[in-house]
């Protein structure tokens, strides 16, 4: 199933979650739970908001998918060309990132493997919708695009063995870890170059994780104008997806709604030569297997 947060096109009302019938359709989660409710088929009643449907994690989760597998959501139900995708949780809560996660990447950046997954954290500031322009500040020259897996958690993971881990994901979703490189190397920490307002689109929806037979096995690529850029597969991952919500949840207690990105793999502007940043009005689209396309324009701020 794939879980959606949007409004109607030229509307400024609240984004709303819903979700992607098998026809390409958005039904309203709340309004579906709504008429379940009437017709004696449920007692729970769905948010519309996405931040405090996330917030029940799973729970809510699965409610929805019973609402997938009806067939009477004609009255609260719009073709995608009606809507505006959002970012698919509405705001983040935790976003915590991976760097250094594929061999090859690593080599082309001039780094070493690292003994322990390499990572930082991005803020609400920074995240956009799957259909948002990338800004592109003023205060870097250097502005690259990197493809990424994103896990979002489903139950409150604290301590969690590595062989349980895939139990705590909620699904997955793509991310776009769009970097300063000039802001993010004058100072060993990153932060500076990773959480530029307006930079980091993640969706275009989220995958539940029965979609995702193995996010182990994943092709995963990337495009500037259509030329393409990044060509991988997430089996090339250094630390695994079970390994990372294992690893983080032992030092931070993971919250459903929380997104971790699980870093890119070679091919990014950075390491070509001559460098391939992005520029104004460029068009970086984003592919990985199973959970779809995620296209952003790049926007001078």
């Amino acid at each position: 199933m794939k879980l959606v947060s949007y409004r109607k096109k030229e509307s400024d009302s609240s984004f709303r979650m819903g979700f992607i019938t098998d026809n390409e359709e958005v039904v309203d989660v709340h309004l579906a739970s709504q008429h379940a409710i009437r017709a004696g088929n449920t007692t729970i009643e769905l948010p519309f908001q996405p931040e405090l449907f996330y917030q029940k994690g799973q729970d809510f989760i699965d409610e929805a998918t019973k609402l997938f597998g009806s067939s009477n959501h004609r009255d609260f139900t719009y073709s995608l060309n009606e809507i505006q995708l959002g970012m698919p949780l509405g705001t983040a809560r935790k976003v915590i990132c991976v760097g250094k996660n594929y061999a090859e990447h690593v080599a082309e950046m001039k780094s070493e493997i690292p003994e322990f997954p390499v990572l930082f954290a991005k803020f609400d500031n920074a995240i956009i919708g799957p259909e948002e322009e990338i800004h592109y500040s003023s205060l870097t020259e250097k502005l690259d695009y990197e493809v990424e897996l994103t896990i979002v958690i489903g139950r409150e993971a604290s301590h969690v063995f590595e062989e349980e881990a895939l139990d705590y994901v909620a699904g997955y979703t793509i991310g776009n870890d769009t970097s300063a490189r000039d802001l993010q190397k004058r100072t060993p920490q990153w932060l500076q170059g990773k959480s530029l307002d307006h930079t980091t689109p993640i969706g275009p929806w989220v995958v539940t994780k029965d979609e995702i037979v193995d996010p182990g096995n994943l092709t995963i690529a990337s495009y500037v104008n259509n030329e393409k850029r990044q060509y991988s597969n997430t089996k090339h991952l250094i630390f695994s997806v079970p390994y990372l919500v294992s690893f983080i949840s032992n030092l931070i207690t993971l919250k459903p709604g929380d997104i971790i990105m699980t870093g890119t793999p070679d091919g990014v502007g950075f390491a070509m030569d001559p460098p391939g940043y992005v520029k104004d009005k460029d068009k970086v689209k984003l592919e990985i297997e199973g959970i779809g396309i995620m296209e952003n324009m790049v926007k001078k701020v």
